[in-house]
């Protein structure tokens, strides 16, 4: 369980094949001090297990099912990703519940940059749109976001619109997206069981229950 609240930014060192998934190194400092063995750690919203790690570096294997669903599948050595680590307990929960698991993937549209402000507006993939409020919370590659605009309802390409404030644009990889960019999207758990449960309430009678 994460919370959001990016630690450090880190970067893939090396990405080796393993099966039909990957054996990603990543360099992170911060957050491999005290890692141990089995740890999760989230590398732009992906909660990755540590399998090995050195003074700077830990390796994490990456299934074919990330790869497919998430934007981490695009990535290539040198790549800039978010690290945080599991919240231990008793932690505050400064951003939202976060699993790790990546919903599914968005495109930056555009990049508003002002002059303390940024104003990203990201695509939402149609099966996500209904889980996406205004003022309501998202993981964009893993950094717990407040959503400041969502498109209209009927129309057939939605968005979301994500304003990031100073700390976040320096503490984070969001500072340096454009256009065209893919991101990892990560919904409200909550809004992922209320949309479930209202699924059941809204089936036939005589359907499974």
């Amino acid at each position: 369980m994460f919370t959001g609240i990016i630690e450090e930014i880190g970067e893939i060192t090396a990405i080796a094949p393993a099966g039909d998934g990957w054996r990603l190194t990543v360099r992170a400092p911060r957050a491999v001090s005290d890692a141990v063995h089995g740890e999760s750690i989230a590398v732009s919203g992906v909660c990755l297990t540590v399998v090995e790690s050195t003074a700077d570096t830990f390796d994490a294997d990456v299934m074919k099912q990330t790869l497919d669903v998430a934007a981490l599948g695009g990535a290539t050595v040198g790549t800039r990703v978010n690290i945080e680590k599991a919240m231990p307990v008793g932690a505050r929960l400064g951003g939202h519940i976060v699993q790790g698991h990546v919903d599914g993937v968005g495109t930056v549209l555009e990049v508003r940059p002002g002059e303390q402000w940024s104003v990203l507006r990201i695509s939402l993939p149609g099966d996500l749109a209904p889980l996406v409020v205004d003022k309501g919370s998202i993981s964009v590659d893993g950094t717990s976001l407040t959503v400041s605009a969502v498109s209209p309802v009927e129309i057939d390409a939605h968005w979301f619109e994500i304003s990031l404030i100073p700390e976040t644009l320096a503490a984070t990889t969001l500072g340096s997206r454009a256009v065209g960019d893919r991101v990892n999207l990560e919904t409200d758990i909550l809004a992922r069981h209320v949309e479930r449960l209202l699924a059941f309430r809204a089936a036939p009678e005589g359907g499974s229950r």
